[in-house]
């Protein structure tokens, strides 16, 4: 009941931030069959978790139930048969998929963030990739120094080759995206049938194992110019609320969210683990030593407060967004300093979980171990890095910084 609350519970906080927050009855009808959806899927999802770390991606049933329930394309606009959900609702479907597993919650993420850029292809091309509610889309923004396209005389497009780390889920999607630094100066992110794709083993890590964040490349595949975008410079086709919300504020968020649900999980774990275990030379359980009730206190205060302050900032943005106001830099440096500020918090109650558990925690058989290893990928992410808080801090101090891309 108390988790089933807490999940629901911010959209009273979002409604708050104004009367433009109250989106139409059908929005909120479709937001709560989506959050029905993802607390349905959480047996499958758990069932096939110790699968996932195993093969190092995701079982394909949960693949099935993820994209069957449309979670995979949360921000595929209406136009195109998608969900077009709110940040606040996005937020809440994916920590609701990562409380059942992290590595789910990542593939949720990084999916529908990709699919938010939806708005931003020609309407025939965004159409081809995103009409077909199976048709599941992620990649890698960046370039990292391998995608390179060359134009190609006589046809608007581009040859791509390139190799990208960090591909999550990219080997149950359909198209697969990667940014390339063009010959004609530009920086384009392009969509590339999966077909086209190579994936390599390179998947071997201590979190997220299941969420198959592999590498993978392509050579000389040709892209015409109708798949590809200028980010930062591409403005929407599909002019609504959510295509003016900030692509990486929103991919933030997301990934914010995910540290959410694993936190949550970590917490509801040691919470059942310590109504039966008792300590080595204790004739107490868990529960009952003062020791576990202060820091378990202690953690839940933590989560909650880092919850409601991001969904507290986007909801406030949101409320802008909505009454067709701009999401202000001062804006998105309040959701990305909440987003940071999860994602830190996030892997501190899970260390406080596995840590009061002792050495029933350290077993693969554990879920609290595998809490433990994804709430610290959470804090590798670029987007939610510790090391985020200096540019989040010169923003606050007032200071100059790029934030075409923030």
């Amino acid at each position: 009941p108390m988790r089933t609350a807490l999940l629901r519970s911010s959209r009273a906080v979002a409604r708050a931030a104004g009367p433009a927050a109250i989106y139409s009855r059908a929005m909120v009808v479709a937001s709560s069959a989506l959050l029905d959806a993802a607390a349905g899927l959480s047996e499958l999802i758990e069932a096939n978790a110790d699968d996932g770390e195993r093969i190092r991606r995701l079982p394909l049933a949960t693949v099935k139930g993820l994209s069957d329930a449309q979670l995979f394309r949360l921000c595929v606009p209406e136009v195109y048969g998608g969900p077009e959900v709110d940040p606040v609702t996005m937020v809440e479907v994916i920590e609701a998929v990562a409380h059942s597993d992290g590595a789910a919650g990542w593939c949720t993420m990084i999916a529908s963030t990709t699919s938010s850029m939806a708005s931003l292809l020609p309407a025939e091309t965004a159409q081809e990739i995103y009409g077909d509610p199976t048709s599941i889309t992620g990649g890698v923004f960046a370039p990292n120094g391998h995608g390179v396209a060359t134009t190609v005389d006589g046809v608007d497009g581009f040859s791509v080759s390139g190799r990208w780390a960090w591909g999550s889920g990219t080997q149950h999607c359909r198209w697969v995206l990667g940014g390339a630094l063009c010959d004609d100066g530009t920086f384009r992110l392009c969509w590339f049938p999966q077909t086209e794709v190579t994936f390599h083993d390179t998947w071997y890590t201590t979190g997220m194992r299941g969420s198959g964040s592999l590498d993978y490349s392509v050579t000389d595949v040709f892209v015409p110019a109708a798949r590809t975008i200028q980010p930062a410079v591409t403005r929407p086709v599909v002019r609504t609320p959510l295509s003016q919300f900030p692509n990486f504020t929103l991919l933030a968020a997301g990934v914010s969210a995910v540290g959410l649900g694993v936190a949550r999980r970590a917490l509801d774990e040691l919470v059942d683990l310590a109504q039966g275990k008792k300590p080595q030379y204790s004739s107490k359980t868990l529960a009952q030593s003062s020791f576990t009730q202060i820091e378990v206190a202690r953690a839940e205060a933590k989560l909650r407060a880092a919850r409601a302050f991001l969904i507290d900032e986007l909801g406030s943005a949101w409320d802008t967004a909505t009454t067709g106001g701009e999401v202000t830099v001062e804006a998105r440096t309040g959701i990305r300093l909440a987003a940071t500020h999860v994602a830190s918090v996030g892997a501190e109650v899970a260390d406080t979980a596995f840590t009061l558990a002792g050495g029933t925690a350290v077993y693969d058989t554990s879920v609290l171990g595998r809490c433990l290893r994804d709430a610290h990928i959470v804090t590798q992410h670029i987007q939610t890095a510790p090391k985020l808080n200096e540019t989040i801090g010169k923003l606050l101090l007032g200071l100059d910084v790029d934030t075409s891309m923030f």
